[in-house]
This record gives C-alpha cells, sequence and structure tokens, in this order.
C-alpha cells in the first residue's frame, strides 16, 4: 500500500558533521572584519593539563604545595597578612587571637546587617534620585543650555553586531536546536497520522451505515449522550446510530435488548457493539429409548453466521434474540401441557413428550457448543418448527392489533389467545410414537397369523401433509384464533389385507 505524500517528506534535522569528501568539518570560531575565517583549534588533553597545573604556580604561587602540606584546606585555609613583617617574631595573645581566622556568629552578622543597611538604602535614593533628573531633563521639550558644569545627556544607538556574532546567533538558533526540531517533527507527524486515521475511521462509519440501511435494517437515532445539554436552544441532534435488530411483534424487553450502536474505534472487527448480547443458542435434543433398552440421544445442527462484516453480526445477533424469544414462550407453555409433563429450570426444559421418548431445550454458551454429538433429522425439523410457529404467532398478534385499531374496538372486550407453539411438537412427537406403537402390534398380528399359516399382506399409510399443504395450512390459520385439531387416531388409515 502507498503511503501518503505528506509521508514520504523527509527532513534532514542533524547538523552537518563531515563535508562530501568525508572530512570533518572544524568549528567555526570567530570571522575577522577582513573575511577571514578563525576555527576553534582542538587541544589534546595533555596540553590541557599542563597548562592548568602552570596556571596554579603562576596564580598561587610556586610554594603552594609546600604550603598546603599536611593541612586541611577547609579547616585551616591560607591566611597572608602584609602587615606582618616577620613571622618568627613573638606575638601577644591578643596580637594572635586578631589575626586567626574565624567564623562570626549571629549575632555579629546582623550587627553587620544593621550597619550596611542604612548606608544601602541611602544609595538607593541618591540613585534613584539622579534617575528622576535624567528622565526630566530628557523629556523637557525646552532645552536651556547648559554650563560645562551641569549635566548633559547624550542618546546612544546599539551598533549592528559584527559578522563573525551573526554567523555565531545563526549557528546557535540552527545547530543548538536540533532536539527540539525533532520532537516538533514528531508532533506534527502524530498529528497527521491521527488525523489520517480519523478520517479513515470517519469514512468506514458511513460506508458501514450505508451497508447497514441498504440491508433494510432499522437505523434509529442514538440517545444523547449523558450529561449534553438539552435546554433551549442547545443542539440535540444526535450525531451517532442505533441498529435494531428484534422482531416487530417481539415482547418490548426484548425489544430494548434487540439493539446495536455503531461505534468509531477499532476494539470491534465488525464496528458494531451489542450492549444486551448473551451469545446464547438454543439446542434441542431428543432422546428415545428403544426397544433393547439402549438410549440414544439425537440434537439440532447450529449454523452460526459470519460476523467479519456488519450484516453478518447482526443476522448472529438476531438469530440469538429469536432463539430467547422461542425459549421465553416454551418456559410459559411448558407448565401448561394437557398430555405431556415437563421440567423446567433457568436454561431447560425436559419434556415427556411420549413413551419413552424425552424433549429437551436449552439454552447453550457458544463456546459449548461441541460437534461431536449425533445430529438427527427429527431435531433440525423441530428447531425450524419452533420458527415457523414464532412468526405465525407473529402475525397472528399483527393482525389482531391492526384489527382493533382500524374497528376502535378496545382490546379488552375482545380477549383472544395466540396460537401456541409448542404443543402442535408435542402432537408431532406424540402421533409419530403413536404410529410406530400401532404398527408395531399390528406387526405382531401379522407374525401371529403368518405362523398359523394365513397368508397376510400388510399396507400401513401415516397420513400427513406435504411441505406445500403444511405451508397453506400456516397461512390460512394467520387470520383465524380457531385452530382444528384432529385427534392422532383419525390420522391413521389402515388396511388388512388378507
Amino acid at each position: 500500500m502507498d503511503e501518503p505524500s505528506f509521508k514520504q517528506i523527509k527532513l534532514s534535522l542533524e547538523r552537518p558533521y563531515k563535508d562530501d569528501d568525508g572530512s570533518l568539518i572544524p568549528i567555526l570560531f570567530d570571522i575577522t572584519p577582513e573575511g577571514q575565517q578563525i576555527f576553534d583549534k582542538k587541544e589534546s588533553p595533555t596540553k590541557t593539563l599542563g597548562d592548568n597545573l602552570r596556571r596554579i604556580f603562576i596564580e598561587r604561587g610556586s610554594d603552594f604545595f609546600d604550603k598546603t602540606r599536611g593541612r586541611d584546606l577547609e579547616e585551616q585555609p591560607l591566611i597572608e597578612d602584609g602587615n606582618i613583617s616577620d613571622a618568627s617574631e613573638p606575638l601577644d595573645s591578643s596580637d594572635q587571637m586578631s589575626t586567626e581566622t574565624r567564623t562570626m556568629n549571629v549575632d555579629e552578622l546582623m550587627k553587620m546587617r544593621a550597619d550596611i543597611f542604612p548606608q544601602l538604602f541611602t544609595s538607593l535614593g541618591e540613585i534613584t534620585l539622579a534617575r528622576d533628573l535624567l528622565s526630566s531633563l530628557l523629556s523637557s521639550s525646552q532645552i536651556q543650555p547648559l554650563e560645562s558644569t551641569n549635566l548633559s545627556a547624550t542618546i546612544v544607538t546599539k551598533s549592528p553586531p559584527i559578522v563573525s556574532v551573526q554567523a555565531f546567533n545563526a549557528q546557535l538558533t540552527i545547530g543548538s536546536k536540533d532536539e527540539a526540531l525533532r520532537k516538533a517533527a514528531n508532533v506534527f507527524m502524530s498529528a497527521a497520522q491521527s488525523m489520517d486515521r480519523g478520517r479513515i475511521k470517519g469514512e468506514k462509519y458511513w460506508v458501514d451505515a450505508l451497508k447497514v440501511r441498504r440491508a433494510n435494517w432499522g437505523l434509529n437515532p442514538a440517545p444523547l449522550p449523558f450529561g449534553a445539554p438539552t435546554g433551549k436552544g442547545a443542539d440535540k441532534t444526535s450525531k451517532d446510530f442505533l441498529i435494531s435488530y428484534g422482531l416487530e411483534e417481539s415482547p418490548a424487553i426484548l425489544r430494548r435488548q434487540a439493539v446495536a450502536r455503531m461505534i468509531t474505534n477499532e476494539t470491534s472487527t465488525h464496528g458494531l457493539v451489542f450492549l444486551h448480547r448473551q451469545n446464547t443458542r438454543l439446542r434441542v435434543s431428543l432422546s428415545v429409548i428403544g426397544e433393547d433398552g439402549k438410549r440414544t440421544v439425537s440434537e439440532n445442527t447450529l449454523i452460526s453466521a459470519h460476523e467479519e462484516n456488519p450484516e453478518g453480526a447482526l443476522k448472529g445477533a438476531q438469530q440469538e434474540v429469536v432463539e430467547q424469544e422461542i425459549f421465553s414462550l416454551l418456559v410459559r407453555e411448558a407448565g401448561n401441557l394437557p398430555t405431556a409433563s415437563a421440567r423446567v429450570s433457568e436454561r431447560l426444559i425436559a419434556i415427556d413428550a411420549a413413551h419413552n421418548t424425552e424433549l429437551r431445550f436449552e439454552m447453550v454458551e457458544k463456546e459449548f457448543l461441541s460437534d461431536d454429538s449425533i445430529r438427527g433429522e427429527e431435531c433440525n425439523l423441530i428447531y425450524f418448527a419452533l420458527h415457523a410457529l414464532l412468526l405465525r404467532r407473529h402475525g397472528y398478534l399483527q393482525t389482531q392489533r391492526l384489527g382493533a385499531k382500524g374497528s376502535n374496538i378496545s382490546t379488552k372486550d375482545n380477549t383472544f389467545s395466540p396460537p401456541p407453539i409448542l404443543q402442535p411438537v408435542i402432537d408431532l412427537l406424540q402421533y409419530q410414537v403413536f404410529c410406530a406403537r400401532v404398527k408395531a402390534e399390528v406387526d405382531k398380528m401379522i407374525i401371529a397369523l403368518s405362523a398359523a399359516g394365513i397368508q397376510t399382506t400388510l399396507r400401513f399409510n401415516v397420513v400427513g401433509e406435504t411441505g406445500c399443504q403444511l405451508l397453506q395450512v400456516l397461512e390460512d390459520n394467520r387470520g383465524s384464533a380457531k385452530q382444528e385439531k384432529r385427534p392422532p387416531s383419525a390420522l391413521v388409515e389402515l388396511g388388512l389385507l388378507i
């Protein structure tokens, strides 16, 4: 990927130390008025040490080391007094005390301060008076001719620096601020990269919003953040989107949970944040005990959506919300089954649907889903049949709601019960078990007749609707509250041809 043009600009902020030939550039020390350049001479450490030692003997005398031998300079400093003519003459105790150096105490310091401060204040007053006098003389418009004894003022203009000083100042400005220039360049580079990232994020935000809207998902303005001004004249325009992916006729609590928010940071790969997502799926399992006493457990096949893009993430989240609604309806209807017993817990429903047949509905987290279990077509049929029955229930509720609004009749007078979603599944399983048991009994009769020497032929047809007929039944029942219920015995046709 090509970098932007501003990232390809390279600025050399380092001070050049070598010329084109690779030789070291000498440091310019001064430039004479004639234009001659004087470079800084490099001295060796040996010469520098010799000069420093020579300065010791020149400034402190040739007998400096003899005077300081065996002494501590901090405790007994050297004192040279020119009034002492001969150090070998005996001194009195008072003279000896006066010549010795001692540290002043606090009282002596305070006394010296009291003596010096008045004189300093007097000097300050004299200097201030002289300054005011000069100011008054220079500011007067009519200058009287002064005698030679009076004061006179002269205006002096500062001369521009020489060429060497100007070159040195330019060298200080450019050469000694390399680190500051590098830091400033880094700041500008960071700001440019941050602006570039913000531009890319903003473009991706609106592109994702258009993709979501094109896929017919509901876009709603997000509420204002906490603490935003809401008074008169305040800007109440929402600048973010909320995506509602719940079904229209779902309960209000589920519609409030089925909300996603579009974000601009890079914490998510698909650019969405799901506020109340539980990451659970509905698993349907069927346990059947055969005639040999062996238990067979089968489960449905769960297909997860690809969540690399916003549309796939919304499909996966909507699938979870629909399954949560189905499980809540199953919990509500499990306690009122007329022909089966059920055990209900927080995330598990176990129903004894028929003889030696147990049906389980369980909300399982995604990471605990296993691929080792046996996949059954009956479980897949039940799983997708629950979705179809839920859509039928929503269609019925929508018809009742719109009909009540159009006829202006309160819903209190028209009490209705939406079609169930669990009872048809139980009827289907009981009908299947009933047919299997009837066939088993008839097979026993055929075996007995064959053993008696009577030639017997059995034709067993299980009566049921095809897929097209089932869809037609569901469409016909959307607008009616009455459902035709036929006992399983009426759905069996037995023919015995002897």
